[in-house]
């Protein structure tokens, strides 16, 4: 069987998800993976075969979404052309992980694919939501990568096609330690605002990770690294808590080992309030980050006790079997909805079925 595999590279948690995927993939047949986005740190680490700038988000120096940004690098035509040349036809199974590309060009050639994401979980409306009307971010979320099913990834099996989080072999294989420190992984905030905001807690080391870093840095208590895999997982499996955003890979790590987790959602993206949501109920307070500091009592939290480990069983195998007993042989396909944007009528219809 030759399966096409589409990630989103916005952000390290779809790729660090798909290394994790390729082993028992491969038990299946041949894998190719489609690389989408180019707002991403880590070393992939897997045999990328297709890359696309697609359709990333960016961030300013406050944290927040860079819609500016956004746009500039939103390319209608070469989106269009991606769209056209993606052999999503010669491969008898499409898993799509929250990408517009593959989405697209699956609905104009009517070929069946599943969405396999954290995303993919918010097609339930039994999946934690942030209060109030976000009409915009729930479209985007329901229709940015639309699939002809979806199986999902969420803190709880919130629906019969949700499954708990997939969780790295190195932190499944991982002895947990608490040698003091905390661990900082907010890679949507600049390096100066990460430590204007926690060099005021003198008597706690804090590792913080950052985008901007090339090299190790150090600055009294406070140590900068770069985003690299092996650091960033000794650093999490030896703190004594994390300090991290409002994504879903590294809070659900958290929660499987039993850290202590602070949360900053980034201000205005949708999906990240809603796992905030979710996160509430398991007792995780929820901050927002300032020039002058966190929202949330930094000494009361490191204070509170621990959770206890939610242990998440390995999901991979049943995932796997779902997709499979999904899938639907290309003939059977009937005019599956296309993604869409908030873009002008035309370049919706241009991007979809034709």
């Amino acid at each position: 069987m030759k399966i096409f595999y589409a990630i989103q590279a916005t952000g390290n948690g779809h790729i660090s998800r798909a290394r994790q995927l390729l082993p028992w993939l491969s038990k299946y047949g041949e894998v190719d993976f489609f690389l989408s986005g180019d707002n991403w740190n880590l070393d992939p680490g897997i045999p990328v075969k297709f890359r696309s700038k697609g359709l990333s988000l960016y961030y300013n120096n406050s944290g927040g979404l860079d819609y500016l940004r956004i746009a500039k690098a939103f390319q209608p035509l070469r989106i269009k052309k991606e769209i056209r040349d993606l052999p999503v036809e010669k491969y008898d199974l499409v898993i799509n992980d929250f990408d517009y590309i593959t989405a697209a060009a699956c609905a104009k050639k009517k070929i069946t694919s599943v969405g396999w994401s954290h995303q993919a979980s918010f097609q339930s409306q039994l999946t934690p939501r942030a209060s109030g009307k976000h009409w915009i971010g729930e479209y985007v979320l329901k229709n940015f990568a639309r699939a002809t099913s979806y199986v999902g990834l969420h803190f709880k099996k919130y629906d019969d096609f949700i499954f708990t989080p997939v969780i790295k072999q190195q932190i499944r294989e991982a002895e947990p330690q608490n040698l003091g420190h905390i661990t900082v992984y907010l890679p949507a905030w600049p390096e100066w605002l990460l430590l204007l905001v926690f060099r005021a807690i003198k008597h706690v080391p804090f590792q913080i990770f950052s985008r901007e870093a090339r090299m190790v840095k150090h600055f009294g208590h406070i140590t900068i690294f770069p985003i690299q895999s092996d650091v960033f997982n000794k650093s999490f499996t030896t703190c004594h808590g994390i300090i991290t955003g409002g994504g879903f890979e590294t809070p659900a790590e958290a929660l499987h080992m039993g850290k202590k987790i602070m949360t900053v959602p980034i201000p205005g993206q949708y999906e990240q309030a809603c796992n905030a949501a979710a996160m509430r109920d398991w007792g995780i307070p929820v901050a927002s980050l300032r020039n002058t500091g966190l929202t949330v009592s930094l000494e009361d939290w490191l204070n509170s006790p621990a959770p206890s480990p939610a242990n998440f069983p390995c999901v991979i195998q049943d995932c796997i079997e779902y997709i499979l007993s999904l899938q639907l042989k290309k003939t059977d396909i009937v005019n599956q909805p296309g993604p869409s944007l908030l873009l002008p009528p035309k370049l919706v219809s241009d991007f979809t079925v034709n």
